[in-house]
């Protein structure tokens, strides 16, 4: 199955990027980032930036935007039957050369899970240098952590968030 990402969840002012591998099924059908129910990304943003949580998208965007936070898939195109990243092949990465020089004030770059890391690794190049953070997964494929352990290591944003 070929799956194509979103575009980025980004203001010109963002200073940190959140970076996905590529949109599971669930949330390519809602059109959605992080769709899935069992995903816990939008609980760790609610609690780490002390938000109501909300069920609507266009609220959620405007909650990380209104943080400086911007997020994307370090993929724009692969073939995956499912929604696992092992299951990823053929894939080609977004173009952050551009997208870096839209957003200037990005100087952290986390990853959502170690594939992400690793597939940002393997096809970007990039000449400014950035803080990268590698954060467990929220998948709920990632069941070696629990919730608790997981939003520990995500809490890392508070701090960067405090030192702007």
């Amino acid at each position: 199955m070929k799956s194509f990402s979103f575009s980025p969840i980004s203001a010109k002012d963002a200073n940190l990027l959140i970076l996905g591998t590529m949109p599971g099924t669930k949330s390519l059908e809602l059109n959605q980032y992080y769709g899935h129910a069992q995903n816990n990304f939008w609980k760790f943003i609610f609690t780490i930036l002390q938000e109501d949580s909300t069920s609507d998208y266009d609220t959620k965007k405007t909650i990380l935007m209104k943080h400086k936070i911007a997020v994307w898939d370090v993929l724009q195109f692969c073939d995956r039957v499912g929604s696992l990243d092992s299951a990823i092949k053929n894939e080609i990465a977004n173009d952050f050369e551009t997208f870096l020089a839209e957003h200037p004030n990005i100087t952290t770059i986390l990853f959502n899970g170690q594939k992400a890391a690793a597939f940002f690794k393997k096809y970007v190049s990039i000449d400014k240098t950035f803080q990268l953070i590698t954060l467990p997964s929220s998948s709920p494929a990632n069941a070696s952590k629990s919730f608790e352990s997981k939003l520990e290591e995500w809490k890392v944003i508070t701090s960067l968030l405090e030192k702007r």
